[in-house]
C-alpha cells in the first residue's frame, strides 16, 4: 500500500475537503554499491580533515555556509529547525488559473490527491467545476518543512497536485532561443509540417520503456549465473550535417514512408470552379 506524504484539507472558500497526498511518479534506475575489486567487500567512506590530518567522526560534522574561499559561517541544526515553516494541515486555494497559463517548465513533483470519505462530494464538485472550465488551482502548502506553491488540476477523474518551482529556481540560458536572424521559406515550413503530420500519433506511455536499465539487469543476471556476456554491437547512426533543408526533409519523408508503408497526408487543394459559357442573346 502506498504511503501518505501529507494529510490535511483543501480550503476552498468556506469548503474544506479532507485529502491525502500520494507520490504520483518516482524515477527508477539501477543502483550499485562501491566494492573493493580485490575481495568484493563493500567499502566504507571516511571523512578526512586535511588541517587536523585525521579521520573525522560523524558526531564532529557541522554545517557551514561558504562566504569566502576556505571561510564558512557555521550553523547548528537547532538554528535551522527554528527557521522551518510551521507544519500546516490546510492547503488554501489562492486563485484559479487557465491551465495553459502555467508553463510545464515550472512543474516539479507530482502527487495524487485522494479524498477522505466525508469530503468526496465536495472533492467531486471542485473537480467537475475545474474540468468544465479548464482551470487549475494555485494553492499554498507546507510540505517537508518548506512552504511551497502548488498547482492542482483535473486528471482522469481526480485531482493531481504539482509542486512548482519558484521563478528564481528556473534557470536562464543566454544561448536559448537565439534564432532571431534566421528566416525560413514557406516551402520549407510546409514540408516540415507535412513530415510532422506523418509522424503524428496518439501518445501511449506503455510503448516506451527504459531499455538501458533492461540491458544492465540482463548483464547482472548473466554474470551472476556465470555466463560471459556477449558484446552486442548496436548500429550507430551517422548523422551528416544538414546542408540543404529541403533535401533532408524529403529524404526523411521517404525513409518514414518505407518504414511504415504509409504515404504522407496530401495537402488539401481547392477544386477549380467550372467556367460557365455565356449565352449569346
Amino acid at each position: 500500500m502506498a504511503s501518505t506524504v501529507w494529510k490535511g484539507y483543501i480550503s476552498f472558500g468556506l469548503i474544506s475537503v479532507p485529502i491525502r497526498l500520494f507520490v504520483a511518479a518516482r524515477e527508477e534506475h539501477v543502483s550499485f554499491n562501491q566494492i573493493h575489486s580485490v575481495c568484493g567487500t563493500r567499502v566504507r567512506q571516511q571523512l578526512f580533515c586535511p588541517t587536523c590530518e585525521r579521520v573525522v567522526e560523524r558526531n564532529e560534522i557541522a554545517k557551514g555556509y561558504p562566504v569566502d574561499k576556505d571561510t564558512y559561517v557555521q550553523v547548528t541544526p537547532e538554528e535551522l529547525k527554528a527557521l522551518e515553516a510551521e507544519s500546516s494541515e490546510t492547503m488554501e486555494i489562492v486563485q484559479f488559473v487557465k491551465l495553459d497559463d502555467v508553463d510545464p517548465l515550472y512543474y516539479q513533483t507530482s502527487y495524487y490527491t485522494v479524498p477522505e470519505d466525508p469530503g468526496r462530494r465536495a472533492y467531486t464538485l471542485i473537480m467537475k467545476g475545474m474540468e468544465h472550465l479548464k482551470l487549475g488551482a494555485i494553492a499554498k502548502i507546507t510540505l517537508h518543512q518548506r512552504e511551497q506553491i502548488v498547482m492542482i488540476r483535473p486528471y482522469h477523474n481526480g485531482l493531481v497536485l504539482h509542486t512548482l518551482y519558484y521563478p528564481a529556481e528556473v534557470r536562464e540560458v543566454s544561448e536559448y532561443g537565439d534564432d532571431k536572424d534566421i528566416s525560413l521559406q514557406k516551402t520549407e515550413v510546409d514540408l516540415a509540417e507535412q513530415f510532422m503530420k506523418q509522424l503524428t500519433a496518439k501518445f501511449k506511455p506503455d510503448q516506451f520503456k527504459d531499455e538501458y536499465q533492461d540491458r544492465v539487469l540482463k548483464l547482472v543476471e548473466e554474470k551472476e549465473a556465470g555466463i560471459t556476456p556477449k558484446e552486442e554491437k548496436r548500429p550507430k547512426k551517422h548523422l551528416a550535417p544538414v546542408i540543404n533543408l529541403m533535401d533532408a526533409l524529403k529524404k526523411s519523408m521517404e525513409q518514414q514512408e518505407e518504414a511504415t508503408g504509409k504515404k504522407p497526408p496530401q495537402k488539401e487543394t481547392t477544386p477549380a470552379r467550372a467556367t460557365r459559357k455565356k449565352k449569346v442573346g
